[in-house]
Protein backbone atom coordinates (compact mmCIF):
# COMPACT_ATOMS: atom_id res chain seq x y z
CA UNK A 1 0.00 0.00 0.00
CA UNK A 2 2.51 2.15 0.28
CA UNK A 3 4.32 2.00 -2.97
CA UNK A 4 1.03 2.74 -4.56
CA UNK A 5 -0.18 5.69 -2.35
CA UNK A 6 3.57 6.93 -3.68
CA UNK A 7 2.81 5.94 -6.87
CA UNK A 8 -0.36 8.36 -6.86
CA UNK A 9 1.34 11.01 -5.12
CA UNK A 10 3.79 11.05 -7.69
CA UNK A 11 1.42 10.84 -10.36
CA UNK A 12 -0.69 13.31 -9.13
CA UNK A 13 2.32 15.82 -8.67
CA UNK A 14 3.59 14.91 -12.26
CA UNK A 15 -0.16 16.07 -13.38
CA UNK A 16 -0.38 18.91 -11.43
CA UNK A 17 3.59 20.28 -12.73
CA UNK A 18 1.71 19.39 -16.31
CA UNK A 19 -1.30 21.14 -15.65
CA UNK A 20 0.55 24.23 -14.41
CA UNK A 21 3.24 24.16 -17.18
CA UNK A 22 -0.35 24.12 -19.72
CA UNK A 23 -1.15 27.43 -18.17
CA UNK A 24 1.82 28.90 -17.79
CA UNK A 25 2.75 28.06 -21.52
CA UNK A 26 -0.56 29.35 -22.23
CA UNK A 27 0.08 32.64 -20.22
CA UNK A 28 3.67 33.20 -21.91
CA UNK A 29 1.39 32.51 -25.60
CA UNK A 30 -1.09 35.15 -24.96
CA UNK A 31 1.74 37.61 -23.47
CA UNK A 32 3.45 37.12 -26.77
CA UNK A 33 0.55 37.67 -28.52
CA UNK A 34 -0.53 40.90 -26.90
CA UNK A 35 3.26 42.11 -26.97
CA UNK A 36 2.66 41.65 -30.85
CA UNK A 37 -0.64 43.91 -31.12
CA UNK A 38 0.91 46.81 -28.94
CA UNK A 39 3.78 46.74 -31.27
CA UNK A 40 1.29 47.34 -33.88
CA UNK A 41 -0.16 50.04 -32.29
CA UNK A 42 3.43 51.23 -31.03
CA UNK A 43 4.81 51.32 -34.33
CA UNK A 44 1.18 53.29 -35.40
CA UNK A 45 2.17 56.16 -33.13
CA UNK A 46 6.05 56.21 -34.36
CA UNK A 47 4.88 56.44 -37.65
CA UNK A 48 1.76 59.35 -36.71
CA UNK A 49 4.02 61.26 -35.08
CA UNK A 50 3.33 65.09 -35.32
CA UNK A 51 5.63 67.07 -33.57
CA UNK A 52 5.74 70.75 -33.44
CA UNK A 53 9.11 70.37 -36.06
CA UNK A 54 7.57 68.15 -38.38
CA UNK A 55 4.18 70.27 -38.78
CA UNK A 56 6.34 73.44 -39.16
CA UNK A 57 8.29 71.41 -41.97
CA UNK A 58 4.31 71.22 -43.23
CA UNK A 59 3.77 74.56 -43.25
CA UNK A 60 6.52 75.69 -45.13
CA UNK A 61 5.99 72.75 -47.88
CA UNK A 62 2.63 74.00 -48.09
CA UNK A 63 3.83 77.32 -48.29
CA UNK A 64 6.61 76.32 -50.98
CA UNK A 65 3.53 74.45 -53.27
CA UNK A 66 1.26 77.38 -53.15
CA UNK A 67 3.95 79.64 -54.60
CA UNK A 68 4.89 77.03 -57.66
CA UNK A 69 1.36 76.55 -57.75
CA UNK A 70 0.54 80.46 -58.41
CA UNK A 71 3.94 80.64 -60.52
CA UNK A 72 3.19 78.20 -63.60
CA UNK A 73 0.53 75.91 -64.68
CA UNK A 74 1.71 72.02 -63.70
CA UNK A 75 4.39 73.36 -61.26
CA UNK A 76 3.02 72.47 -58.20
CA UNK A 77 0.52 69.57 -57.11
CA UNK A 78 -1.58 72.45 -55.72
CA UNK A 79 -3.82 73.45 -58.73
CA UNK A 80 -3.98 76.80 -57.20
CA UNK A 81 -7.05 77.46 -59.56
CA UNK A 82 -8.29 81.12 -60.10
CA UNK A 83 -12.45 81.78 -59.24
CA UNK A 84 -12.60 84.98 -60.79
CA UNK A 85 -14.28 86.32 -57.84
CA UNK A 86 -12.79 89.66 -57.03
CA UNK A 87 -15.67 91.05 -55.01
CA UNK A 88 -16.91 89.54 -51.54
CA UNK A 89 -20.01 90.42 -50.25
CA UNK A 90 -19.61 93.22 -47.06
CA UNK A 91 -22.94 93.41 -45.74
CA UNK A 92 -24.86 96.40 -47.57
CA UNK A 93 -26.03 94.36 -50.13
CA UNK A 94 -30.09 94.40 -50.22
CA UNK A 95 -32.59 92.39 -52.14
CA UNK A 96 -33.58 88.99 -53.33
CA UNK A 97 -31.09 86.58 -54.17
CA UNK A 98 -30.70 82.91 -55.68
CA UNK A 99 -28.50 79.94 -55.52
CA UNK A 100 -28.95 76.61 -57.20
CA UNK A 101 -26.44 74.16 -55.11
CA UNK A 102 -25.65 71.06 -57.23
CA UNK A 103 -23.25 68.56 -55.83
CA UNK A 104 -24.49 65.12 -55.66
CA UNK A 105 -28.18 62.93 -56.48
CA UNK A 106 -30.15 65.73 -54.69
CA UNK A 107 -29.96 69.92 -55.88
CA UNK A 108 -30.99 72.47 -53.24
CA UNK A 109 -32.68 75.80 -54.17
CA UNK A 110 -32.47 78.91 -52.26
CA UNK A 111 -34.18 82.09 -51.99
CA UNK A 112 -32.68 84.79 -49.55
CA UNK A 113 -33.81 88.79 -48.36
CA UNK A 114 -30.76 90.74 -47.83
CA UNK A 115 -31.27 93.77 -45.57
CA UNK A 116 -28.48 96.38 -46.27
CA UNK A 117 -26.87 94.98 -42.87
CA UNK A 118 -23.89 93.14 -42.18
CA UNK A 119 -24.98 89.14 -41.19
CA UNK A 120 -28.63 90.60 -42.08
CA UNK A 121 -30.18 87.92 -43.65
CA UNK A 122 -34.13 88.62 -43.87
CA UNK A 123 -35.52 85.60 -44.66
CA UNK A 124 -34.17 82.36 -46.46
CA UNK A 125 -35.79 79.88 -48.22
CA UNK A 126 -34.57 76.38 -49.14
CA UNK A 127 -36.46 73.14 -51.07
CA UNK A 128 -34.17 69.99 -51.71
CA UNK A 129 -35.05 67.76 -54.88
CA UNK A 130 -33.65 64.56 -55.68
CA UNK A 131 -32.84 64.16 -59.14
CA UNK A 132 -34.50 60.78 -60.75
CA UNK A 133 -31.45 58.35 -61.91
CA UNK A 134 -32.08 58.27 -65.37
CA UNK A 135 -31.41 61.84 -65.90
CA UNK A 136 -27.53 61.73 -64.04
CA UNK A 137 -27.09 59.26 -67.55
CA UNK A 138 -29.20 61.18 -70.29
CA UNK A 139 -28.29 64.05 -71.80
CA UNK A 140 -27.61 67.91 -70.44
CA UNK A 141 -30.78 69.35 -72.07
CA UNK A 142 -32.35 67.06 -70.18
CA UNK A 143 -31.39 67.07 -66.59
CA UNK A 144 -31.27 70.71 -66.93
CA UNK A 145 -34.27 71.68 -68.06
CA UNK A 146 -35.46 69.22 -65.02
CA UNK A 147 -33.35 71.59 -62.82
CA UNK A 148 -34.52 74.76 -64.45
CA UNK A 149 -38.34 73.64 -64.38
CA UNK A 150 -37.84 72.93 -60.82
CA UNK A 151 -36.44 76.40 -60.30
CA UNK A 152 -39.08 77.78 -62.09
CA UNK A 153 -41.47 76.34 -59.76
CA UNK A 154 -39.53 77.74 -56.62
CA UNK A 155 -39.63 81.52 -58.02
CA UNK A 156 -43.09 81.08 -58.42
CA UNK A 157 -44.12 80.03 -55.15
CA UNK A 158 -43.22 83.52 -54.19
CA UNK A 159 -45.68 85.88 -52.76
CA UNK A 160 -47.96 87.69 -55.12
CA UNK A 161 -47.00 91.02 -54.12
CA UNK A 162 -43.30 90.67 -54.85
CA UNK A 163 -42.56 93.70 -56.35
CA UNK A 164 -39.01 92.69 -57.06
CA UNK A 165 -40.03 89.58 -59.41
CA UNK A 166 -41.59 92.41 -61.81
CA UNK A 167 -39.06 94.96 -61.92
CA UNK A 168 -35.29 93.20 -61.71
CA UNK A 169 -33.91 90.28 -63.48
CA UNK A 170 -33.35 87.83 -60.84
CA UNK A 171 -29.51 86.89 -59.94
CA UNK A 172 -28.57 83.23 -59.12
CA UNK A 173 -25.61 82.11 -57.70
CA UNK A 174 -24.44 78.47 -59.14
CA UNK A 175 -22.40 75.82 -56.51
CA UNK A 176 -21.40 72.86 -59.11
CA UNK A 177 -19.25 70.52 -57.27
CA UNK A 178 -17.94 68.71 -60.16
CA UNK A 179 -14.23 69.41 -61.80
CA UNK A 180 -14.45 72.27 -63.84
CA UNK A 181 -12.08 74.52 -65.34
CA UNK A 182 -12.93 78.32 -64.71
CA UNK A 183 -13.23 80.53 -67.39
CA UNK A 184 -14.64 83.55 -65.70
CA UNK A 185 -16.33 84.32 -62.33
CA UNK A 186 -20.33 83.01 -64.12
CA UNK A 187 -18.73 80.34 -66.54
CA UNK A 188 -16.95 77.13 -66.78
CA UNK A 189 -16.33 73.95 -69.05
CA UNK A 190 -16.60 70.53 -67.23
CA UNK A 191 -13.75 68.47 -66.91
CA UNK A 192 -14.97 65.32 -65.90
CA UNK A 193 -18.00 63.83 -64.30
CA UNK A 194 -18.16 62.09 -60.56
CA UNK A 195 -20.36 61.11 -57.79
CA UNK A 196 -22.14 58.82 -60.06
CA UNK A 197 -22.81 61.49 -62.84
CA UNK A 198 -21.98 60.11 -66.89
CA UNK A 199 -23.77 62.64 -69.16
CA UNK A 200 -20.83 62.37 -72.05
CA UNK A 201 -22.53 65.08 -74.36
CA UNK A 202 -21.55 68.09 -71.54
CA UNK A 203 -17.97 67.32 -70.91
CA UNK A 204 -15.88 70.18 -72.11
CA UNK A 205 -18.88 72.69 -72.09
CA UNK A 206 -19.80 75.52 -69.96
CA UNK A 207 -22.03 74.41 -67.15
CA UNK A 208 -23.43 77.51 -66.87
CA UNK A 209 -24.35 78.24 -70.23
CA UNK A 210 -26.06 74.71 -70.24
CA UNK A 211 -28.14 76.05 -67.08
CA UNK A 212 -28.93 79.83 -68.69
CA UNK A 213 -30.39 78.25 -71.93
CA UNK A 214 -32.39 75.62 -69.64
CA UNK A 215 -33.74 78.66 -67.93
CA UNK A 216 -34.57 80.40 -71.12
CA UNK A 217 -36.53 77.68 -72.40
CA UNK A 218 -38.52 77.59 -69.23
CA UNK A 219 -39.24 80.80 -69.76
CA UNK A 220 -37.20 81.88 -66.45
CA UNK A 221 -35.65 85.17 -66.84
CA UNK A 222 -32.77 84.78 -64.00
CA UNK A 223 -29.03 85.16 -65.19
CA UNK A 224 -26.37 83.44 -63.60
CA UNK A 225 -23.76 85.91 -61.82
CA UNK A 226 -21.54 83.14 -60.66
CA UNK A 227 -20.31 80.01 -60.63
CA UNK A 228 -18.33 78.69 -57.71
CA UNK A 229 -17.59 75.38 -55.62
CA UNK A 230 -18.79 75.20 -51.77
CA UNK A 231 -15.10 76.27 -50.10
CA UNK A 232 -15.58 79.79 -52.19
CA UNK A 233 -19.42 79.90 -50.96
CA UNK A 234 -18.10 79.76 -47.26
CA UNK A 235 -15.46 82.53 -48.01
CA UNK A 236 -18.27 84.89 -49.02
CA UNK A 237 -20.42 83.92 -46.20
CA UNK A 238 -17.64 84.08 -44.08
CA UNK A 239 -16.50 87.70 -45.33
CA UNK A 240 -20.59 88.67 -45.13
CA UNK A 241 -19.59 87.85 -41.12
CA UNK A 242 -16.67 89.32 -40.75
CA UNK A 243 -14.75 91.16 -42.72
CA UNK A 244 -11.46 89.80 -41.48
CA UNK A 245 -11.99 86.54 -43.22
CA UNK A 246 -8.98 85.64 -45.84
CA UNK A 247 -9.05 82.17 -45.94
CA UNK A 248 -11.97 79.20 -45.92
CA UNK A 249 -11.25 75.49 -45.14
CA UNK A 250 -13.99 72.71 -45.56
CA UNK A 251 -13.15 69.68 -43.67
CA UNK A 252 -15.74 67.05 -44.51
CA UNK A 253 -15.94 63.63 -46.98
CA UNK A 254 -13.30 65.48 -48.76
CA UNK A 255 -11.51 68.78 -48.05
CA UNK A 256 -10.36 72.17 -49.31
CA UNK A 257 -9.43 75.42 -49.10
CA UNK A 258 -9.50 78.64 -50.90
CA UNK A 259 -7.92 82.49 -49.57
CA UNK A 260 -7.66 85.87 -50.86
CA UNK A 261 -4.68 86.23 -53.30
CA UNK A 262 -3.04 89.49 -54.58
CA UNK A 263 -3.13 89.19 -58.00
CA UNK A 264 0.79 90.36 -58.10
CA UNK A 265 1.38 87.40 -56.80
CA UNK A 266 -0.51 85.31 -58.93
CA UNK A 267 2.29 84.69 -61.64
CA UNK A 268 1.14 82.63 -64.41
CA UNK A 269 -1.70 85.34 -65.01
CA UNK A 270 0.48 87.99 -65.31
CA UNK A 271 -1.01 90.19 -67.93
CA UNK A 272 -4.25 88.40 -68.30
CA UNK A 273 -6.04 90.42 -65.18
CA UNK A 274 -7.24 93.59 -65.14
CA UNK A 275 -7.00 95.17 -62.19
CA UNK A 276 -3.67 95.19 -59.89
CA UNK A 277 -6.21 93.74 -56.90
CA UNK A 278 -6.81 90.22 -55.54
CA UNK A 279 -8.74 87.36 -56.80
CA UNK A 280 -9.93 84.35 -54.48
CA UNK A 281 -8.13 81.24 -55.24
CA UNK A 282 -9.32 77.78 -55.29
CA UNK A 283 -5.99 75.60 -53.78
CA UNK A 284 -7.90 72.20 -54.55
CA UNK A 285 -5.28 71.32 -51.31
CA UNK A 286 -6.56 68.27 -50.40
CA UNK A 287 -3.81 67.24 -53.58
CA UNK A 288 -0.88 68.81 -51.68
CA UNK A 289 1.78 66.53 -50.99
CA UNK A 290 5.18 66.51 -48.90
CA UNK A 291 8.30 63.81 -47.99
CA UNK A 292 7.36 65.44 -44.41
CA UNK A 293 4.29 64.24 -44.00
CA UNK A 294 4.16 61.28 -41.75
CA UNK A 295 2.53 58.19 -44.16
CA UNK A 296 2.31 55.02 -42.96
CA UNK A 297 2.04 51.84 -44.45
CA UNK A 298 -1.26 51.51 -44.20
CA UNK A 299 -1.78 55.03 -45.78
CA UNK A 300 0.43 53.47 -48.90
CA UNK A 301 -2.35 50.50 -48.69
CA UNK A 302 -5.44 52.71 -49.28
CA UNK A 303 -3.85 54.77 -52.02
CA UNK A 304 -2.57 51.58 -54.08
CA UNK A 305 -6.42 49.82 -53.19
CA UNK A 306 -7.64 53.60 -54.15
CA UNK A 307 -9.25 54.47 -57.51
CA UNK A 308 -6.70 57.49 -57.56
CA UNK A 309 -3.46 56.17 -56.83
CA UNK A 310 -0.84 58.53 -55.99
CA UNK A 311 -3.51 61.40 -56.09
CA UNK A 312 -5.29 63.31 -53.06
CA UNK A 313 -2.56 62.44 -51.01
CA UNK A 314 -3.12 65.20 -47.95
CA UNK A 315 -7.13 64.45 -48.30
CA UNK A 316 -6.20 60.44 -48.06
CA UNK A 317 -4.70 61.43 -44.66
CA UNK A 318 -7.18 64.26 -43.18
CA UNK A 319 -11.20 63.85 -44.50
CA UNK A 320 -13.77 62.16 -43.27
CA UNK A 321 -13.95 59.86 -46.66
CA UNK A 322 -10.82 57.84 -45.26
CA UNK A 323 -9.61 58.10 -41.48
CA UNK A 324 -12.50 54.95 -40.70
CA UNK A 325 -10.77 52.82 -43.51
CA UNK A 326 -7.03 53.44 -42.05
CA UNK A 327 -8.19 52.60 -38.52
CA UNK A 328 -10.32 49.19 -40.28
CA UNK A 329 -6.96 48.50 -41.73
CA UNK A 330 -5.14 48.74 -38.45
CA UNK A 331 -7.26 46.67 -36.77
CA UNK A 332 -7.04 43.78 -39.59
CA UNK A 333 -3.34 43.88 -39.10
CA UNK A 334 -4.13 43.27 -35.33
CA UNK A 335 -6.53 40.32 -36.19
CA UNK A 336 -3.53 38.96 -38.37
CA UNK A 337 -0.95 39.19 -35.84
CA UNK A 338 -2.92 37.68 -32.77
CA UNK A 339 -6.03 36.21 -32.22
CA UNK A 340 -7.38 38.40 -29.28
CA UNK A 341 -10.39 39.62 -31.84
CA UNK A 342 -10.97 35.59 -32.27
CA UNK A 343 -11.07 34.43 -36.32
CA UNK A 344 -10.20 37.22 -38.22
CA UNK A 345 -13.78 38.55 -39.60
CA UNK A 346 -14.51 38.62 -43.50
CA UNK A 347 -15.92 42.07 -42.71
CA UNK A 348 -12.12 43.64 -41.70
CA UNK A 349 -10.98 42.96 -45.84
CA UNK A 350 -14.22 45.23 -46.91
CA UNK A 351 -12.72 48.28 -47.67
CA UNK A 352 -14.49 51.57 -46.27
CA UNK A 353 -16.80 48.65 -44.18
CA UNK A 354 -16.23 51.02 -41.01
CA UNK A 355 -16.85 54.53 -41.39
CA UNK A 356 -15.79 57.53 -40.03
CA UNK A 357 -18.73 58.62 -38.00
CA UNK A 358 -18.47 55.38 -36.43
CA UNK A 359 -14.88 55.20 -36.15
CA UNK A 360 -15.81 58.63 -34.35
CA UNK A 361 -18.75 57.03 -31.89
CA UNK A 362 -16.42 54.65 -31.08
CA UNK A 363 -13.24 57.51 -30.05
CA UNK A 364 -15.68 59.15 -28.15
CA UNK A 365 -17.01 56.49 -26.39
CA UNK A 366 -16.68 56.85 -22.33
CA UNK A 367 -18.46 54.33 -20.99
CA UNK A 368 -16.58 52.58 -18.24
CA UNK A 369 -17.07 49.36 -20.42
CA UNK A 370 -17.19 51.18 -23.80
CA UNK A 371 -20.23 49.69 -24.37
CA UNK A 372 -20.51 51.57 -27.85
CA UNK A 373 -17.07 50.57 -28.95
CA UNK A 374 -18.40 46.58 -28.34
CA UNK A 375 -21.46 47.36 -30.26
CA UNK A 376 -19.73 49.02 -33.38
CA UNK A 377 -17.09 45.99 -33.49
CA UNK A 378 -20.08 44.07 -33.50
CA UNK A 379 -22.25 44.92 -35.85
CA UNK A 380 -20.17 46.96 -38.59
CA UNK A 381 -17.13 44.23 -37.89
CA UNK A 382 -18.65 41.28 -37.02
CA UNK A 383 -16.12 40.70 -33.85
CA UNK A 384 -18.45 40.07 -31.31
CA UNK A 385 -17.13 39.57 -27.48
CA UNK A 386 -13.73 41.67 -27.34
CA UNK A 387 -12.36 42.03 -24.22
CA UNK A 388 -12.32 45.63 -22.66
CA UNK A 389 -8.78 45.88 -22.55
CA UNK A 390 -8.55 45.34 -26.46
CA UNK A 391 -11.30 47.81 -26.85
CA UNK A 392 -8.99 50.20 -24.98
CA UNK A 393 -6.70 49.70 -28.40
CA UNK A 394 -9.29 49.82 -30.27
CA UNK A 395 -9.79 53.61 -28.82
CA UNK A 396 -6.45 54.57 -29.06
CA UNK A 397 -5.87 53.56 -32.73
CA UNK A 398 -8.87 55.74 -33.04
CA UNK A 399 -7.32 58.81 -31.43
CA UNK A 400 -3.77 58.37 -33.32
CA UNK A 401 -5.51 58.49 -36.60
CA UNK A 402 -7.29 61.44 -35.74
CA UNK A 403 -5.28 63.29 -33.85
CA UNK A 404 -3.08 62.97 -37.19
CA UNK A 405 -5.32 63.87 -39.31
CA UNK A 406 -6.22 66.77 -36.95
CA UNK A 407 -2.33 68.20 -36.57
CA UNK A 408 -1.98 68.11 -40.42
CA UNK A 409 -4.95 70.17 -40.94
CA UNK A 410 -3.60 72.69 -39.24
CA UNK A 411 -0.28 72.58 -40.42
CA UNK A 412 -2.40 73.44 -43.92
CA UNK A 413 -4.36 76.30 -42.37
CA UNK A 414 -0.80 77.82 -41.15
CA UNK A 415 0.37 77.58 -44.43
CA UNK A 416 -1.59 79.15 -46.01
CA UNK A 417 -1.11 82.14 -43.27
CA UNK A 418 2.63 81.97 -43.51
CA UNK A 419 1.97 82.70 -47.57
CA UNK A 420 -0.08 85.54 -47.03
CA UNK A 421 1.91 86.41 -44.25
CA UNK A 422 -0.74 86.35 -41.41
CA UNK A 423 1.50 83.67 -39.82
CA UNK A 424 3.60 85.97 -37.42
CA UNK A 425 6.72 84.18 -38.36
CA UNK A 426 8.34 87.53 -38.62
CA UNK A 427 7.81 88.56 -34.86
CA UNK A 428 4.27 89.84 -33.61
CA UNK A 429 5.37 93.17 -34.71
CA UNK A 430 6.13 92.44 -38.24
CA UNK A 431 4.66 94.81 -40.60
CA UNK A 432 2.28 92.26 -42.75
CA UNK A 433 0.77 90.94 -39.27
CA UNK A 434 -0.20 94.62 -38.22
CA UNK A 435 -3.23 96.63 -39.39
CA UNK A 436 -2.37 100.68 -40.67
CA UNK A 437 -2.69 101.33 -36.82
CA UNK A 438 -0.44 99.65 -35.78
CA UNK A 439 -2.41 97.20 -34.11
CA UNK A 440 -1.66 92.83 -34.78
CA UNK A 441 -4.44 92.38 -37.43
CA UNK A 442 -7.67 89.65 -36.73
CA UNK A 443 -6.90 86.36 -39.54
CA UNK A 444 -10.04 85.06 -39.25
CA UNK A 445 -10.53 81.31 -41.34
CA UNK A 446 -14.31 80.11 -41.94
CA UNK A 447 -14.49 76.68 -41.51
CA UNK A 448 -17.18 74.14 -42.27
CA UNK A 449 -17.27 70.27 -42.87
CA UNK A 450 -18.74 68.04 -41.12
CA UNK A 451 -15.15 66.43 -39.21
CA UNK A 452 -14.67 69.91 -38.34
CA UNK A 453 -17.92 70.63 -37.22
CA UNK A 454 -19.13 67.76 -35.34
CA UNK A 455 -16.07 65.13 -34.49
CA UNK A 456 -15.20 67.57 -31.12
CA UNK A 457 -12.02 65.47 -30.98
CA UNK A 458 -10.81 65.93 -34.52
CA UNK A 459 -11.49 70.00 -33.67
CA UNK A 460 -10.05 69.88 -30.28
CA UNK A 461 -6.70 68.58 -32.03
CA UNK A 462 -6.26 70.99 -34.54
CA UNK A 463 -7.46 73.80 -32.28
CA UNK A 464 -4.35 72.59 -30.14
CA UNK A 465 -2.00 72.30 -32.70
CA UNK A 466 -2.70 75.50 -34.14
CA UNK A 467 -1.59 76.89 -30.78
CA UNK A 468 1.41 74.82 -30.38
CA UNK A 469 2.74 75.79 -34.21
CA UNK A 470 1.69 79.64 -34.03
CA UNK A 471 2.78 80.02 -30.34
CA UNK A 472 0.00 81.14 -27.98
CA UNK A 473 0.95 85.64 -28.45
CA UNK A 474 0.04 85.11 -32.52
CA UNK A 475 -2.51 82.39 -31.87
CA UNK A 476 -4.99 84.46 -30.29
CA UNK A 477 -5.36 86.70 -33.13
CA UNK A 478 -6.26 83.64 -35.49
CA UNK A 479 -9.86 82.81 -35.11
CA UNK A 480 -11.62 79.72 -37.06
CA UNK A 481 -15.26 80.31 -37.18
CA UNK A 482 -18.00 77.63 -37.77
CA UNK A 483 -19.59 78.99 -41.03
CA UNK A 484 -22.26 76.73 -42.47
CA UNK A 485 -24.05 76.33 -45.75
CA UNK A 486 -21.42 77.92 -48.09
CA UNK A 487 -22.73 76.02 -50.98
CA UNK A 488 -26.17 77.36 -50.65
CA UNK A 489 -26.08 81.06 -48.59
CA UNK A 490 -22.81 81.72 -49.80
CA UNK A 491 -23.15 81.22 -53.60
CA UNK A 492 -26.69 83.52 -53.59
CA UNK A 493 -24.45 86.10 -51.37
CA UNK A 494 -22.03 86.09 -54.43
CA UNK A 495 -24.86 86.84 -56.71
CA UNK A 496 -25.16 89.87 -55.01
CA UNK A 497 -21.72 91.08 -54.75
CA UNK A 498 -21.25 90.51 -58.29
CA UNK A 499 -25.01 91.48 -59.82
CA UNK A 500 -25.56 93.06 -62.86
CA UNK A 501 -27.75 95.62 -60.98
CA UNK A 502 -25.39 98.91 -60.94
CA UNK A 503 -26.08 99.41 -56.70
CA UNK A 504 -24.97 95.64 -56.42
CA UNK A 505 -21.81 95.85 -58.40
CA UNK A 506 -20.48 99.16 -56.84
CA UNK A 507 -21.34 100.26 -53.65
CA UNK A 508 -22.71 96.85 -52.27
CA UNK A 509 -19.46 94.97 -52.62
CA UNK A 510 -16.36 94.69 -50.81
CA UNK A 511 -13.71 94.66 -53.35
CA UNK A 512 -11.06 92.58 -53.26
CA UNK A 513 -8.39 95.02 -54.12
CA UNK A 514 -9.32 96.45 -50.53
CA UNK A 515 -6.13 97.14 -48.88
CA UNK A 516 -7.36 96.61 -45.39
CA UNK A 517 -8.55 93.21 -46.56
CA UNK A 518 -6.13 92.02 -48.05
CA UNK A 519 -3.16 89.93 -46.58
Amino acid sequence: MGKVGFGLAVSCAAATCAIAAILVGKRVRSRRKWRRVVGVLRDLEEACETSVGRLRQVVDAMAVEMHAGLASEGGSKLKMLLTFVDKLPNGSERGKYYALDLGGTNFRVLRIQLGGKRSSILSCDVERQPIPQDLMTSTSEDLFDFIASSLKQFVEREAQNSEFSSVKRRELGFTFSFPVKQTSVSSGILIKWTKGFSIKDMVGKDVSECLQHAMTRNGLDMRVAVLVNDTVGTLALGHYNDPDTVAAVIIGTGTNACYLERTDAIIKCQGLLTTSGGMVVNMEWGNFWSSHLPRTSYDIDLDGDSPNPNDQGFEKMISGMYLGDIVRRVILRMSQESDIFGPVSSRLSMPFILSTPSMADMHADESPELIEVARILKEDLQIPDVPLKVRKLVVKVCDVVTRRAARLAAAGIVGILKKIGRDGSGGIASGRSRGSDGKMRRTVVAMDGSLYTRYTMFKEYLHEALCEILGEEIAQYVILKVTEDGSGIGAALLAASHSSHSSSSSSSSSSVVDSQRLP
